[in-house]
């Protein structure tokens, strides 16, 4: 397993800086209504997840593991957006979080191999 990281995984740490911001942002405005911890606690764990994939020597070995939680976790927020917001999901902020998170896990998958 390489340890430099090429342009997907680059794309692929900015859409879930992206992702993560979008949701923090969210958790902060709304952290007086019951969701906000979700968001901000959402936010984190997508920032837990992108640094035991790519910055931390130690999990070198298990990055196919954390790549798969990482698209597992994003795939789990991708559809809860669906199912806790149904029918009002066509919010520009949501849709563009779910526009990034979608070409997230298809890119997490075309890194599989990596």
């Amino acid at each position: 397993m390489s340890n430099r990281l090429g342009g997907l995984q680059y794309t692929i740490i900015i859409l879930t800086l992206i992702t993560a911001a979008i949701h923090l942002f969210l958790g902060i405005q709304s952290l007086s209504e019951g969701f906000g911890a979700i968001f901000i606690l959402n936010g984190i764990g997508y920032l837990v997840l992108i640094v035991a994939l790519y910055f931390v020597p130690q999990l070198t070995a298990q990055r196919s593991l954390m790549r798969w939680l990482l698209l597992a976790y994003t795939a789990v927020t991708f559809i809860l957006y669906f199912v806790f917001n149904w029918p009002d999901v066509w919010g520009p902020v949501g849709l563009i979080d779910k526009a990034v998170e979608l070409v997230l896990i298809v890119l997490l998958f075309l890194d599989r191999k990596n």
